[in-house]
């Protein structure tokens, strides 16, 4: 592999630790959420993974957050194709502290690094090969991919199995806020 190639890669990782290590600091600070249903389902953020970097990462230190959690992997297609729209929702609502987590049902942390890298994702990827409680508990057990919106105060705003448009995203996320 060449050098330069290896600093593309660890240049991608650093961006993406960066942005790891802002993302608890960011819960006390006053944003936009909407307003609660008092009929929603409440999230199961009671689960902890790792990220590429082996730190252990709480589902529960985004609450508080709009947040999209996505679960995936590497293999698939279509997963693939919802990437691009992910980068630009993180971009477009960063002021607003929306939060994309994207958890592969099973590629290693190595793995998630150098696809990371090559497909240029700017938000966290969680490990969740292993995690059967998780995946059971978000119904991403057998079809990926599988998003979840998830409000300001933890309750599910949408879910959808298989892909959505870019215009179903749009809409899911701005009814976050």
């Amino acid at each position: 592999m060449t050098a330069r190639r290896w600093t593309r890669r660890w240049l991608a990782a650093g961006a993406v630790a960066a942005s790891v290590a802002t993302w608890p600091a960011c819960e006390q600070q006053d944003r936009p959420c909407a307003e609660a249903d008092p009929s929603a389902e409440a999230a199961n953020l009671g689960f902890a993974l790792k990220d590429m970097a082996g730190k252990d990462v709480r589902l529960s230190d985004f609450k508080g957050r709009p947040l999209l959690v996505n679960f995936w992997a590497t293999w698939c297609g279509p997963c693939k194709t919802e990437i691009p729209i992910f980068n630009d929702l993180i971009e477009k609502y960063r002021s607003k502290n929306f939060t994309v987590l994207g958890i592969s049902i099973d590629d290693s942390p190595e793995e998630l690094k150098d696809f990371a890298a090559r497909y240029k994702v700017n938000y966290p990827l969680l490990v969740g090969s292993g995690q059967d409680a998780l995946l059971e508990a978000y119904d991403a057990e057998v079809v990926v991919p599988v998003s979840w919106l998830i409000r300001c105060d933890g309750t599910v705003a949408a879910k959808k199995k298989g892909t959505a448009s870019r215009e179903w995203f749009e809409t899911q996320v701005k009814a976050l806020f």
